[in-house]
């Protein structure tokens, strides 16, 4: 009797827990369809895709879109090469400083980024790096490149190390077992890596608000902000149909990737016993 009320009383619990992240997508699917949506939460009386069309524009979501998939995609790209290289050592060669040096690693990954805008916009004044896409992108990747690295190291420590020590004995390099034989082993880790590291960019509003001045430079998460207008004037309607379209790109790469990483972490079969 105790065990089936406490699960009864975890049903409720995990029941509004779930209410709470409902409510808002359900005001986001409504108020999308509603031409007269407002901060309330209503069936609309007669659905409309009219929001829909009035963001549609290659001004209003087009760019921001390319934008947004640029920085995305180059951060997730260098962080994942990155994470690569410092993982390799870290998770191949036993040394009294590892620890160290990943619980550092770690620390640098706590640090807010607020806290470090105002000497980096500096920099970017002083090496005039201001409105550029590449400098940005790189900025962007050194504040995910922390857990990336931990990421990276965690999914290589699982391909064992002997399959390399064969390699080696054949007169392969470091670098060769590790493309040839480490990445294709760790390639499901790898996706991991660059689907986190693509939808912490993707939404990433301040880093791009404060480095890249250009309105066609700026990416969706910051173009958002133009529908809310002046004096508390906010279009609803445009908005929640605008964060739909905003959010399905990560969707689309999200179901992507993981529809061809499957379940095999596991090395059965790699090595004979």
């Amino acid at each position: 009797m105790k065990r089936s009320r406490a699960r009864v009383g975890a049903d409720v619990a995990l029941l509004v827990m779930g209410l709470c992240f409902a409510a808002p997508l359900l005001w986001l699917v409504l108020a999308a369809v509603d031409p007269q949506a407002g901060y309330q939460t209503k069936v609309p009386p007669a659905p409309s895709l009219i929001n829909f069309s009035a963001v549609m524009t290659p001004e209003l979501l087009g760019r921001p879109l390319l934008n947004s998939f640029v920085l995305s995609a180059g951060t997730a790209l260098v962080n994942v090469l990155a994470a690569v290289l410092a993982a390799y050592p870290l998770s191949r060669y036993r040394s009294r400083f590892n620890k160290p040096f990943m619980y550092s690693v770690l620390f640098g990954s706590s640090l807010p980024v607020t806290a470090i805008m105002v000497p980096v916009y500096g920099l970017f004044v002083q090496l005039q790096l201001l409105d550029s896409m590449a400098a940005t992108i790189f900025f962007m990747a050194t504040t995910t490149l922390p857990m990336a690295i931990w990421m990276a190291k965690n999914f290589m420590d699982t391909v064992p190390l002997e399959l390399e020590e064969a390699a080696w004995m054949d007169g392969a390099s470091n670098l060769v077992t590790l493309r040839t034989i480490v990445l294709p082993l760790m390639g499901q880790g790898l996706g991991v890596v660059f689907i986190f590291v693509f939808i912490q960019a993707w939404g990433n509003f301040f880093v791009p608000f404060i480095l890249l001045l250009s309105t066609g430079k700026q990416p969706a998460a910051v173009s958002i902000f133009s529908f809310f207008g002046q004096h508390g004037a906010i279009a609803y309607g445009q908005l929640a149909a605008f964060s739909i379209l905003y959010s399905v790109p990560v969707l689309v790469l999200y179901a992507v990737v993981s529809r061809g990483m499957g379940n095999s972490f596991a090395m059965s079969g790699a090595m004979k016993g």
